[in-house]
C-alpha cells in the first residue's frame, strides 16, 4: 500500500462527507456512520481488508481502554445528580446569591457548574423546569434565560472531560486529563460570559414568550443540603486537578501515593458517586439500582460512538496522511488555527460536537509536528482550539439546538438570532483565549 497524497485526501474528504450525510441528512447513528467512513477510506487508499479490520479493532479497543470507565462513571454521576435533586439545589443556591434581578447570570453559573459532570442536553432538560419558574417570578424574557442556561452548559460540554469529545480528543492526542480540566475551565469561563452577554443583548430585541400557567407538581422528595449538593461536583474536580499539579511539581509528600490514586479520573468520579449516596437519604435499594442502570444505559450509546471515532482515527493514522501532507504542504504557520478550522467545519456541517472533536483529533494527530504542536503544551492548546471550533455553529442539525428550543418554547427565528449566534461568539472568544495561552505556554 503506497497511496498518493491526492488519493488520501480525496477519500478522506469522501469519508468526512459520508459522516456528515449519514448523521445530518439521514439521521443514521454516528457509530455506523464512522464505521462506514473508516471502511471507505481504508479501501479507497488501497488498504487490505485484514489491515482495515485490525486498525478498526485496535482503534476501538484503545479508546475503550482509555475512556470506557471514565464515560460510564461520568454519565452515571450526571444521572444521579439529576435524580437526587443536587442540580436543583445548586441552581437555587446560586440564585439566592445573585438575586432575582440577575437571574440570567444565575442560570449561566448553574449551567457551568451542573455541566461539569452532566451532559448539556440532559442538564438543560433537568433545569428547564427551574428556568421556567424563574421566568415567571422575575419577568425576564424566556429567550434570555434559556440561552444563558444553554450556553453555560454548552461551553463546558465542548471543552472539558468527562464529556466524550474532550475526553476522546485527550486520549487520541495524549493530553493529561487533570491539566485539561484546569486549563479548560479557564477557557470555558470567558465563553460562558460572552454567551450570557449576547443572550441579554440580543434577547431584549425579541418579543417575550408568553408562558402557560404553572401546573401543580407531583411528589416532592426532600432535597440534599447545599453543602452536600455541591460536593459531588467539586470534590472530583479538586482531586483530579490537584493530583496533576502535584505530579508536575514532583512532590514527594507522604500523601502523594494516596492522592495519585484518588486523583485518577475514574476513582475521582467514583468518589463523587459515593458522596451522592451519602447525601441522599430517601432512595431505596430498588431506586438506587434503577439510577445506576439508567447511567449505564445512557453511557452505552456514548461509548460506541466514541469507540467508532477511535476506529476511524486508527484507519486515518494507517494512511500516513501526516507524513504525506507534511512533505508537500507548509502548515507550520497555521498552528492552533488549523485544528480549530477542522473542528469548526465538521461541527457546522454535521451538528455533533463530539463527532467533530473525535474526527478532528484523528486528522490532526499525525500533523502535530508540522503544526509545531508536538509538545505537551502544544497538544493541550490543539485540543482546546478544537473544543472552541466544536462550539460553532450550533443550529438546526444539532440535537441540543432542538432540546433548547422545545423545552423553552422558542421559535426558529429566536433560536437562530440569539442561541446560534451566541455559539459563534463563544467559539471565537474561546479561540482568542487559547491564542493568549499559547503566548504563555509555547
Amino acid at each position: 500500500m503506497n497511496p498518493s497524497l491526492p488519493q488520501i485526501i480525496l477519500f478522506l474528504l469522501l469519508g468526512m462527507a459520508l459522516i456528515i450525510l449519514f448523521t445530518a441528512r439521514w439521521r443514521v447513528n454516528a457509530f455506523f456512520a464512522l464505521l462506514i467512513a473508516a471502511f471507505v477510506v481504508g479501501f479507497g487508499v488501497g488498504m487490505p481488508a485484514a489491515m482495515i479490520m485490525n486498525s478498526i479493532k485496535d482503534g476501538f479497543g484503545n479508546i475503550m481502554r482509555s475512556l470506557g470507565l471514565l464515560i460510564v462513571l461520568g454519565t452515571t454521576l450526571g444521572v444521579l445528580l439529576e435524580q437526587s435533586g443536587c442540580s436543583r439545589v445548586m441552581a437555587n443556591t446560586i440564585l439566592r446569591i445573585t438575586g432575582e434581578r440577575r437571574a440570567q447570570l444565575a442560570m449561566s453559573i448553574t449551567g457551568f457548574l451542573v455541566g461539569l459532570p452532566v451532559f448539556c442536553d440532559s442538564g438543560f432538560i433537568v433545569l428547564s423546569g427551574l428556568n421556567t419558574s424563574l421566568v415567571r417570578r422575575t419577568g425576564i424574557s424566556m429567550v434570555i434565560m434559556a440561552v444563558s442556561l444553554a450556553t453555560g452548559l454548552y461551553a463546558v460540554h465542548c471543552l472539558l472531560p468527562p464529556h466524550p469529545g474532550a475526553a476522546a480528543g485527550a486520549a487520541v492526542l495524549g493530553v493529561d486529563m487533570g491539566i485539561l480540566l484546569s486549563t479548560g475551565i479557564a477557557v470555558a469561563l470567558p465563553a460562558v460570559i460572552v454567551g450570557n452577554l449576547w443572550a441579554r443583548f440580543a434577547g431584549k430585541k425579541l418579543t417575550p414568550v408568553i408562558l402557560p400557567e404553572e401546573e401543580a407538581g407531583g411528589i416532592i422528595h426532600p432535597e440534599p443540603p447545599v453543602f452536600m449538593a455541591f460536593l459531588p461536583v467539586l470534590v472530583p474536580i479538586f482531586l483530579i486537578a490537584f493530583n496533576s499539579f502535584l505530579s508536575i511539581r514532583g512532590s514527594n509528600s507522604y500523601l502523594q501515593p494516596v492522592l495519585s490514586v484518588l486523583g485518577e479520573p475514574v476513582v475521582a468520579l467514583a468518589v463523587g458517586i459515593g458522596i451522592i449516596f451519602v447525601a441522599v437519604r430517601h432512595w431505596t435499594l430498588s431506586s438506587i439500582t434503577q439510577q445506576l442502570q439508567a447511567g449505564v444505559e445512557k453511557a452505552g450509546s456514548i461509548l460506541v460512538i466514541t469507540g467508532a471515532g477511535g476506529a476511524f482515527g486508527a484507519v486515518l493514522s494507517a494512511t500516513q496522511l501526516g507524513t504525506s501532507l507534511s512533505a508537500v504542504a507548509n502548515l507550520s504557520g497555521m498552528g492552533i488555527l488549523f485544528p480549530f478550522l477542522i473542528s469548526f467545519v465538521l461541527k457546522t456541517a454535521q451538528g455533533s460536537s463530539t463527532v467533530a472533536m473525535i474526527t478532528a483529533a484523528s486528522i490532526v494527530l499525525p500533523l502535530l509536528p508540522v503544526l509545531g504542536l508536538d509538545t505537551s503544551h502544544g497538544k493541550l492548546l490543539c485540543l482546546l482550539s478544537m473544543g472552541a471550533g466544536s462550539m460553532m455553529i450550533s443550529h438546526a442539525n444539532d440535537s441540543y439546538f432542538w432540546v433548547v428550543a422545545k423545552f423553552s418554547g422558542l421559535d426558529m427565528r429566536s433560536m437562530l438570532r440569539v442561541y446560534s449566534l451566541a455559539t459563534l461568539w463563544m467559539g471565537l472568544v474561546s479561540l482568542a483565549v487559547v491564542y493568549l495561552l499559547s503566548y504563555v505556554l509555547l
